[in-house]
């Protein structure tokens, strides 16, 4: 991996896996059918991933939508068959920060979200039905012991909060 202002040296245990190829991400967002927000591709051109197992994000060729590598997930965090699906006004769920409620989740959306990484036992997701102005789509740390999701307004904004 080259050095820059860009790229810092790094020592020999960082984790980043040697950055995907343009035409790799390019692969993955004509088979999601959509760009990916602008700071996850970027790290995903200095860094196909990162760490191992329970604490990583993954490589390109392991990203994908949650309904389609973890049914399980999906069904879990969905209201029963036949019951309105659990959701929340706007005034409620676009609050960020320390003073979001986690409870306040949008269940529809969840299907559609994609899942890029794991910390312990919770995923790291990106959520498109959510895009700022600049084309961040919405980041969520969807754990089993929190009651919804911590929500952030791009995959930056997640990896600051859970990295400190």
């Amino acid at each position: 991996m080259p050095e820059g202002p860009d790229r810092p040296p790094l020592g020999p245990d960082h984790g980043l896996h040697p950055p995907a190829s343009e035409l790799e991400v390019s692969q993955l967002e004509e088979g999601l059918g959509m760009s990916l927000p602008p700071s996850y591709r970027q790290f995903l051109l200095f860094a196909n991933g990162w760490g191992v197992d329970e604490y990583s994000l993954r490589p390109v060729a392991d990203v994908g939508w949650l309904r389609d590598l973890a049914p399980w997930m999906v069904e879990s965090w969905s209201s029963p068959k036949g019951e309105k699906p659990w959701s929340v006004p706007d005034d409620l769920y676009f609050v960020y920060g320390k003073e979001q409620d986690c409870v306040h989740l949008r269940e529809e959306y969840l299907p559609g979200t994609l899942l890029v990484g794991h910390w312990d036992d919770g995923d790291f997701l990106l959520n498109p039905h959510v895009k700022t102005a600049d084309g961040e789509w919405e980041a969520w740390y969807l754990a089993p012991w929190l009651p919804g999701a911590n929500r952030h307004r791009s995959f930056w904004d997640l990896m600051k909060d859970h990295l400190r």
